[in-house]
């Protein structure tokens, strides 16, 4: 979908490649800056996990 929101709130973190949007990096540190970016993504298609691989974003 590449909305842009994701790159656009947190280019450190995400760029567009296309038509798509990619993580910059493979594992970033999960934020409340990273969360709310997750949380907002129109198409849900940000997970974010915690150290342990366990799932912390999109929060409910």
């Amino acid at each position: 979908m590449a909305s842009g929101l994701c790159a656009g709130t947190r280019p450190d973190a995400f760029a567009l490649e296309g038509s798509t949007a990619e993580p910059v990096e493979p594992h970033p540190q999960p934020d409340d800056d990273l969360l709310d970016v997750a949380d907002s993504c129109p198409a849900l298609a940000i997970t974010v996990l915690d150290e342990d691989d366990n799932e912390i974003g999109p929060r409910p």
